[in-house]
């Protein structure tokens, strides 16, 4: 895989518009080759997506998901700029998809990396800089290390760096920006909530063998 340096990652932004890390991702993807990167960037809406992100977007669904069994339920929240488009089958899928998406990962607390308080982050940062296999190493590459590992553990957290439960290949984010391109309107997950059945709740804890034994007179 080809070295992709800064100034690439440059004029890809001011060819496209598209954000740095879809343009990195874009040029890392396709070698280096730029036309081939923004092509790349136009397939995957995300030019159509960045140019459409600073509308007002206070349309759109509250939608639920209850999987089999009633075990799970989601409410969400997606956003779009009109009614018109809120009506669109399109958009009622891909909303019922991101509801789905949430269901199926468990550890998702977030929408995306912006949404989680810096508390947290804080909080996450101090357990990697305590662990021991960080032990002796330079200051400078523990910090490294660490924001790698913080990077990683943020984006487990939210809801749009999620491989997308459909298609591995591309990340909700992206799928996101394929609508926007297709719709023609900014569209935003805005929340999401995740019910499981039973959860919090201190169960009963039974020693079934002392019952049996109770039972029995002994």
């Amino acid at each position: 895989m080809a070295d992709i340096s800064a100034k690439q990652v440059g004029e890809l932004r001011q060819k496209t518009g598209a954000g740095l890390m879809d343009c990195k991702k874009a040029l890392k993807e396709n070698d280096g080759d730029l036309e081939k990167a923004s092509e790349w960037l136009r397939q995957k809406g995300i030019t159509s997506a960045t140019k459409k992100e600073g509308k007002v977007a206070a349309e759109g669904l509250v939608d639920s998901y209850i999987h089999t069994g009633g075990r799970i339920g989601v409410l969400v929240e997606v956003n779009c700029q009109t009614d018109f488009v809120a009506r669109n089958e399109a958009f009622q899928q891909l909303v019922r998809n991101v509801a789905m998406q949430v269901a199926a990962c468990p550890n998702v607390e977030y929408v995306k990396v912006a949404d989680i308080p810096s508390e947290i982050v804080e909080k996450e940062k101090a357990i990697e800089m305590g662990k021991d296999d960080l032990s002796g190493k330079k200051e400078e590459l523990k910090e490294k290390i660490v924001q790698g590992r913080i990077d990683k553990r943020l984006k487990e957290m939210c809801l749009l760096d999620q491989p997308y439960i459909r298609d591995q290949n591309i990340t909700v984010d992206e799928l996101v920006k394929q609508n926007v391109a297709q719709l023609g309107e900014n569209i935003q997950v805005r929340r999401f909530v995740r019910f499981v059945l039973g959860e919090g709740i201190q169960k009963e804890e039974t020693d079934f063998a002392a019952e049996v034994a109770a039972q029995m007179g002994k």
